[in-house]
């Protein structure tokens, strides 16, 4: 059964990091595109990054601006997103997700992540 818990989430004022984790089961997350979607209050999901199997090739969304890093801990089979810059914009629930947007076939629960001074 592919399961994914998000972990790292929490309350940062603008300007400041954050580490999110999401520890997978089920599967190897090394061998699958894995991505992070978000959801704002009261918005849509949201795509933000993507990691391709194999190749390791990373995509970010246009307000990502050089301050998130996807990357996988192969040794400990999650997926991880670096966050700096926080801002308030920032703040949504932070889905790991396995697939590509447009075919994501796993989510997790998510973490909230908010920005706030």
């Amino acid at each position: 059964e592919v399961q994914l818990v998000e972990s790292g989430g929490g309350l940062v004022q603008p300007g400041e990091s954050l580490r999110l984790s999401c520890a997978a089961s089920g599967f190897i997350v090394s061998e699958s595109d894995m991505s992070w979607v978000r959801q704002a209050p009261g918005k849509g999901l949201e795509w933000v990054s993507t990691i391709y199997r194999g190749i390791s090739n990373t995509y970010y969304g246009p307000f990502a601006g050089g301050r998130f890093t996807i990357s996988t801990d192969n040794a400990r089979n999650t997926l991880n997103l670096q966050m700096h810059n926080l801002k308030s914009e920032d703040t949504a629930v932070y889905y790991c997700a396995k697939g590509r947007w447009g075919q994501i076939t796993a989510r997790g629960k998510g973490t909230l992540v908010t920005v706030s001074s």
